[in-house]
């Protein structure tokens, strides 16, 4: 592992270059990889694997649309593709990627196919983290092991197909055999890591549910969402209000911010932008941080593991979440949104 200066602190770094993929098929030669669950992460992850030549089994629940899904990806009932309790039996390497409401039900079925020298396998902390609430303690003649990708798994495998790579972190919390590292270095680059950086099963959760929450999803909406309102009550049209809200921050800043960093993006934009940027970040900073505050300690304590357990395990849940999705989605900066989309360039050159 490489030691890389981020900002003036050394991190341990795994690159291509140092763990290539030919060496990762050397470690994983004699391995069987059972992916569990082809939801979120599962197929980009199993997909990803499979074109680059390891040994990979799908397991599913049958009759769902997931398992209709994996055989339209090539997965073939009987041969690569089995019902979950089959799929843990047979694979040496157990990816547990169901959902973590799915993995605290599904623990009991999976935990007696875990036998001694076997590796259990996860993209995400929560379980392990809060092993209080999902019961969720591996057998001690195991490793367990983590590697999360910074993306989601149509993003995972949208960058494996283009030639690139999504960057994720690695962890080990158990080393039953000696070689979880070497394992869990493999299996990175398998599944088409960008490179990998160290951390642990407790910091990942903290950290993506922190993130999730914030900045990347929950904080961005809402900051969206009342920007959007106050231009619409000051009488500015939908299709204002949306492209000086999403349209321009998706389709042309944060592309900037991406490929050099938020201070190239401040350089390369008016002089009006810049000031008024500058004098006004600081400002969003301090009215956010109490938030930022109170949702660190309540990832940390348990208090969101707690509520999406409970709410993600009743039986109506799909169908509130579907209603929770659709409210937004017909919300009018979202449905200006989907007009806006279709009269990007691209769309119609699609058109003609």
């Amino acid at each position: 592992m490489a030691m890389i200066n981020f900002g003036g602190v050394e991190e341990k770094v795994v690159t291509r270059e140092e763990f290539p993929l030919s060496k990762a098929k050397e470690v994983l030669r004699e391995e069987t990889i059972a992916v569990l669950g082809y939801g979120v992460q599962g197929p980009g992850q199993s997909l990803n694997m499979r074109d680059n030549g390891f040994r990979v089994i799908v397991g599913q629940r049958q009759n769902t649309s997931s398992w209709d899904k994996a055989i339209k990806d090539g997965w073939v009932p009987g041969v690569t593709l089995f019902p979950l309790e089959e799929a843990a039996s047979k694979g040496t390497i157990i990816q547990y990627l169901l959902s973590d409401a799915g993995q605290k039900a599904f623990w009991p079925t999976v935990k007696p196919h875990l036998t001694e020298g076997k590796a259990l396998f996860f993209s995400h902390g929560f379980s392990i983290t809060y092993k209080e609430l999902t019961s969720v303690i591996p057998p001690e003649n195991v490793d367990v092991i983590m590697v999360a990708p910074k993306g989601s798994g149509l993003s995972l495998r949208r960058n494996f197909l283009d030639g690139s790579g999504i960057n994720s972190s690695f962890a080990i919390f158990q080393d039953y055999t000696g070689k979880a590292e070497e394992r869990v270095l493999a299996l990175g680059i398998a599944i088409g890591s960008g490179y990998l950086f160290l951390t642990t099963f407790e910091k990942e959760v903290y950290s993506d549910l922190v993130g999730e929450r914030g900045v990347l999803m929950g904080a961005i909406a809402g900051i969206m969402e009342a920007q959007y309102r106050e231009l619409r009550k000051h009488g500015h049209s939908p299709s204002e209000a949306f492209n000086e809200t999403v349209e321009e921050f998706t389709q042309s800043l944060i592309r900037l911010a991406a490929e050099k960093g938020m201070d190239w993006l401040y350089a390369n934009c008016s002089t009006t932008a810049q000031r008024g940027a500058l004098d006004w970040k600081g400002k969003f900073r301090e009215a956010v941080a109490p938030l930022f505050s109170d949702l660190y300690e309540r990832v940390a304590n348990g208090t969101e593991a707690k509520i999406v357990l409970e709410k993600n395990s009743q039986p109506d849940y799909r169908e509130k979440l579907n209603a929770e999705l659709a409210e937004m989605g017909n919300s009018e900066m979202w449905q200006a949104g989907a007009k806006v989309r279709e009269l990007r360039p691209e769309n119609w050159k699609k058109k003609a």
